[in-house]
């Protein structure tokens, strides 16, 4: 190996940790397991009929920072877990979003979703996306 290709390694290296510091996905992850812990809303989402179940955008790859602000502005209109919590996690997103950290996250500023979600489901996207930041790369 020589020393160009060394550098380039620790400069990646560095990147993706510099990276995965501004998704704040410890911070994330912890919050989302709180509110998976306490969530009891494991209905199925109907978005014709009047129920405690809503319907949360279930992003598209690229698009998970609008949809992650657009899920927790509907849970904390509609009480749907803790707000303090909840309040958190849409500051997070909405930073992110609009200072374009986690860029692979974020292709734009619209919520792309070919399919929606009821919170339990929501809440597992955004830990599933966050812990595929958090793994270290080989």
């Amino acid at each position: 190996m020589n020393a160009s290709m060394l550098s380039y390694i620790i400069f990646s290296c560095l990147l993706l940790s510099v990276q995965a510091q501004n998704c704040s996905f410890r911070e994330i992850i912890r919050y989302t397991k709180l509110l998976l812990e306490e969530s009891s809303v494991s209905c199925p989402c109907r978005e014709t009929a009047v129920s405690s179940c809503s319907c949360l955008p279930i992003a598209e790859p690229g698009h998970e920072l609008a949809c992650f602000v657009e899920g927790t502005e509907h849970m904390l209109k509609n009480n749907m877990s803790s707000n303090t919590i909840t309040a958190r996690l849409n500051l997070t997103f909405q930073t992110q979003l609009g200072r374009k950290l986690c860029e692979s996250l974020a292709r734009g500023d619209q919520c792309q979703y070919k399919t929606k979600g009821n919170v339990k489901e929501f809440l597992n996207k955004i830990l599933r996306t966050y812990q595929a930041i958090s793994k270290p790369r080989a």
